[in-house]
């Protein structure tokens, strides 16, 4: 018989027996809730609470975009999350003309915090959790946030979320860069100080192994390279002078989840296994600090737009591989995503999804329960020794910024990805409906929105703003950030002045997006990519 391999590569034998696993419970394992978290990161994991049902949205304009999250809240999703358009990641107002064409196209278009109130209007920012899937400009949208909330009269403090803001993974897998990675990397590190001291439920980070795995990365690479990103996050902050236990509770981590059950659940325990270890063995944290809490989205990369009501299954595969393997928040995909922004309909199923895996399916009633499977356990410790064997070799190359410059993340995310692609082709591996069970049939064409009259729109709103607000107050708060600006270069010794109270002032005052971000570009410069 042939040799049977994992999507990562691991060899799978016909049959696991008690002798081919050697597993301490205590080292190895432990109950939920204890060091080295491997059966969750909760003593009672979902019979205290269930994940949160948090789906992902972004329709060109704040208020259409308002308007679906609000048909989300009243099915019973628990939180929100944020898709932004191309320009509003990339630093670039809507009435630029490098933003043309693309204003609102796959996702919610946010110029000024004028936008952000419309988004956001309605929405219990003291009772509800909001994640936003923005990396460059992260700061700048945590600000208009903050002030949407003090404009409500909203504390700081009460405030839960999550701001994206890896931008190690912009320049492996996603591209949305802006600054060169030390400025970008101060800039995070000042993120950790002010949301620690002046946003305590928030969390200034989501390390992302999510957009490396939709990239082409297996789940070995996927938990690896988002590894090494969040050592070298976790090492900028304790180098500026934070102590890890101040900030490092508040990380948190977004995966994906596949449609390969055994190793995804194996890749979600051997993750929170590997961390412990790591923050413990090398930062000295506190068992808080080694707790890896993340948010996984279903993978996006495995819809298929042959066949699309396919989806609704892999998805719910997928769905239970994350909460089998123990996330503390899901998004799952729309079965339409492979064709256009989802539909209502679709999105809702897939809300309901989660809620049948939630309520009907037994999973949430005892933690860990593939625990103590010879399979799950013996792939638990293959995908853990494997990850371990890549950040070793990114050490080697001196940590993940200097990966990143010799290319070694993106040639192997590349040669994984064409290797599936060959299997794919030659049949090897199977994707129903599209290799095998074909029916012939066009995938079916959904209607897009009108993006040409979205964009007159959006930018007659901006241009609106920009008139009417005091602009001699703006440009003195761009002045006061693009002097504290160079503090964040490397050449600089010392302690930083604060930035972020300067951006959230500029943002009270309406100052822009793109404004802030020029302003940023012009002490920084713009990430040029080597290769």
């Amino acid at each position: 018989m042939s040799e049977r391999l994992s999507p990562s590569g691991i060899p799978i034998p016909g049959v696991v027996r008690p002798d081919d696993v050697h597993v301490d419970y205590t080292r190895d394992l432990a109950d939920p809730g204890q060091f080295p978290f491997t059966r969750g990161v909760q003593p009672t994991m979902y019979r205290g609470r269930l994940w949160t049902m948090r789906q992902y949205a972004g329709f060109g304009t704040a208020r259409s975009t308002n308007e679906r999250f609000r048909l989300l809240l009243e099915a019973g999703q628990t939180g929100l999350s944020v898709a932004f358009d191309l320009p509003t990641q990339m630093g670039i107002d809507s009435d630029s003309p490098r933003a043309s064409g693309e204003v609102g196209r796959v996702g919610v278009a946010i110029d000024t915090v004028d936008d952000m109130h419309v988004l956001l209007d309605g929405i219990p920012l003291d009772k509800v959790s909001s994640s936003m899937t923005i990396n460059s400009t992260a700061s700048t949208l945590l600000a208009m946030y903050i002030v949407v909330a003090e404009e409500r009269g909203i504390a700081r403090s009460a405030l839960s979320g999550t701001v994206q803001n890896d931008i190690l993974k912009e320049y492996i897998a996603r591209g949305t860069y802006i600054y060169p990675p030390d400025p970008s990397l101060a800039l995070t590190a000042e993120m950790f100080r002010f949301c620690a001291a002046e946003v305590p439920q928030w969390n200034p980070i989501s390390i992302s192994g999510y957009h490396i795995r939709e990239a082409g990365a297996t789940a070995v690479q996927e938990v690896a390279f988002t590894f090494a990103d969040a050592i070298a996050y976790v090492q900028q902050a304790v180098d500026t002078g934070l102590a890890v236990d101040a900030f490092a509770p508040r990380l948190s981590f977004f995966f994906a989840a596949h449609s390969d059950l055994f190793e995804e659940v194996a890749k979600f325990r051997a993750a929170r296994r590997l961390w412990a270890r790591l923050m413990r063995e090398r930062f000295g944290a506190n068992d808080t600090s080694c707790k890896l809490r993340f948010h996984t989205q279903t993978g996006g990369v495995t819809l298929t737009a042959q066949q699309p009501l396919n989806n609704v299954v892999r998805v719910t595969v997928q769905a239970l591989a994350a909460t089998l393997g123990g996330t503390q928040s899901l998004h799952t995909n729309g079965y339409d995503e492979a064709l256009a922004l989802p539909t209502a309909e679709a999105a809702t199923l897939a809300l309901r999804t989660q809620q049948i895996v939630g309520y009907e399916s037994g999973v949430a009633q005892t933690a860990d329960p593939l625990a103590g499977s010879w399979y799950v356990e013996q792939l638990t410790d293959a995908v853990e020794a494997r990850a371990l064997e890549l950040l070793e070799r990114v050490d080697a190359l001196g940590g993940a910024a200097a990966a990143i410059r010799a290319g070694f993340f993106q040639e192997e995310i590349g040669r994984s990805a064409y290797e599936y692609q060959l299997r794919v082709e030659a049949g090897e591996t199977v994707v129903v409906g599209v290799n095998r069970f074909g029916d012939g049939q066009d995938p079916p064409i959904i209607p897009s929105p009108d993006f040409s009259a979205l964009e007159v729109g959006q930018v007659a709103g901006l241009k609106q703003v920009k008139a009417s607000r005091d602009n001699a107050a703006v440009q003195a708060a761009l002045q006061a950030i693009f002097e504290i600006a160079p503090e964040y270069l490397p050449a600089h010794v010392g302690a930083r002045a604060p930035l972020m109270p300067r951006i959230i002032d500029a943002v009270r005052l309406r100052a822009s997006v793109g404004e802030i971000a020029d302003t940023l570009e012009q002490v920084w410069g713009r990430y040029q990519p080597t290769m």
